[in-house]
């Protein structure tokens, strides 16, 4: 099986083919931490690994893209990269939330919890993108838009560690309930690496990628009579 994985959800841009079969499996990856310019990188990264591969774009079998929760704008740039070639190739779609994603990258990158652990994103204004998930790193909880407090309220009383940029803040809010949260991997990004092993674990596919938004857009639309000003 040969699967295509973007990401562009949050603070880094990344793509990765994972090419699979039998007892054999290889995979390739770009990754780059940027705050902006995910829809003038993602493609040539994808370049990159489909050509280090050495694989077309009519060999793929699954597109995989992180769905959210994140950056409105880098949310939308992988999905419609996805779409756009999976209509080209014929593949099926595969997605799969950002939590879940740096749950499995947090894993990949060397923690290893023993107990349930969480992944705490600093959404800012206050609030965190927070879920839980056992130590296998199988989703108990999330992805949720709660504040540092109402986080700290619903982890579970075997839980020791948190990741993410997050963390830092759910574990103070912990300590207030008499709760010591260990920290890790705070620069903890979604990757394309770890979402393609999701997708090839998982199996399961869609027809449609829908982005997953916790709050409402910063944007809004002028009234009628302030855009005539």
């Amino acid at each position: 099986m040969n699967i295509l994985a973007l990401d562009t959800s949050m603070g880094a841009c990344s793509a990765a083919v994972l090419c699979a079969g039998g007892d054999t499996r290889a995979l390739f990856a770009r990754y780059e931490a940027m705050p902006r310019g995910h829809a003038e990188a993602l493609m040539p990264m994808v370049e990159e690994v489909m050509a280090e591969a050495g694989i077309a774009a009519s060999d793929l079998e699954v597109i995989a893209a992180t769905l959210g929760p994140g950056s409105f704008t880098g949310v939308r740039i992988a999905i419609a990269a996805a779409r756009g070639l999976a209509l080209v190739t014929q593949a099926r779609l595969f997605g799969a939330d950002s939590l879940t994603v740096m749950a499995r990258a947090a894993r990949m990158g060397g923690a290893t919890p023993k107990a349930p652990f969480a992944v705490a994103v600093d959404a800012r204004r206050g609030m965190l993108y927070f879920g839980l998930f056992d130590r296998s790193g199988r989703k108990l909880d999330g992805p949720l838009l709660v504040s540092p407090d109402d986080a700290a309220s619903l982890l579970p009383d075997d839980l020791r560690l948190a990741v993410g940029s997050g963390a830092t803040l759910l574990a103070a809010a912990a300590k207030k309930l008499a709760r010591d949260v260990d920290i890790a991997l705070p620069d903890l990004q979604p990757n394309a690496a770890a979402l393609a092993e999701l997708a090839h674990e998982s199996g399961e596919t869609s027809v449609s990628l829908r982005p997953l938004y916790l709050r409402p857009p910063d944007a809004k639309p002028q009234a009628a009579g302030a855009a005539r000003q």
